[in-house]
C-alpha cells in the first residue's frame, strides 16, 4: 500500500510540474532574469506550495502518527554548518544554470530530452563525487 501511495503521490507531484509548466527550463531561468525578461511563474508555484505545507503540515501533525507508518519522519538536525551551505549553492548553481532540478528532469526524459538526460547523467555523477567526501 505505502508503495501504491507513493506512486500516485510522485504522479500527481509529475502532472503538477507538467500543468504549471515547470519542467520548462526556461521557465526557471526565465524566473531567475530579473534584469531581462522576467518570467514570475515559478514564483506562484512557490507560494501556493508554501501556502499547502503552511496549511496542511500542522493539520496532519495533529495525528498521532502517520497512516501507512508507525511514526513521524520529522528531521531532528537543524544545524546551518558548512556542508550544507555547500551543499545548497552547488545545488542552486546547477539548477540555475541549466534550469533543471531532479523532478522536472526525471519529467523531461519523458520528452526524450537529451538536455535532460545529460543533466541526469552529471547530476549522478555529482552524488558520487559527494560519497567520496562524504564525512558520515
Amino acid at each position: 500500500m505505502k508503495l501504491l501511495v507513493s506512486f500516485i503521490t510522485g504522479l500527481i507531484f509529475g502532472l503538477g510540474l507538467i500543468i504549471s509548466g515547470m519542467t520548462n527550463p526556461e521557465k526557471v531561468i526565465g524566473f531567475l532574469d530579473w534584469f531581462g525578461e522576467w518570467d514570475p511563474t515559478l514564483l506562484y508555484v512557490m507560494v501556493g506550495a508554501v501556502i499547502t505545507v503552511g496549511i496542511g503540515y500542522p493539520l496532519i501533525l495533529k495525528n498521532e502518527q502517520p497512516i501507512l507508518d508507525s511514526k513521524f519522519q520529522i528531521p531532528s538536525n537543524s544545524l546551518i554548518n558548512r556542508r550544507l551551505l555547500v551543499g545548497s549553492a552547488i545545488f542552486g548553481l546547477g539548477w540555475g544554470s541549466s534550469g533543471y532540478c531532479p523532478g522536472p528532469a526525471l519529467a523531461n526524459l519523458s520528452y526524450n530530452s537529451i538536455d535532460a538526460a545529460v543533466f541526469i547523467l552529471f547530476m549522478i555523477g555529482g552524488f558520487q563525487i559527494a560519497k567520496l567526501f562524504s564525512t558520515e
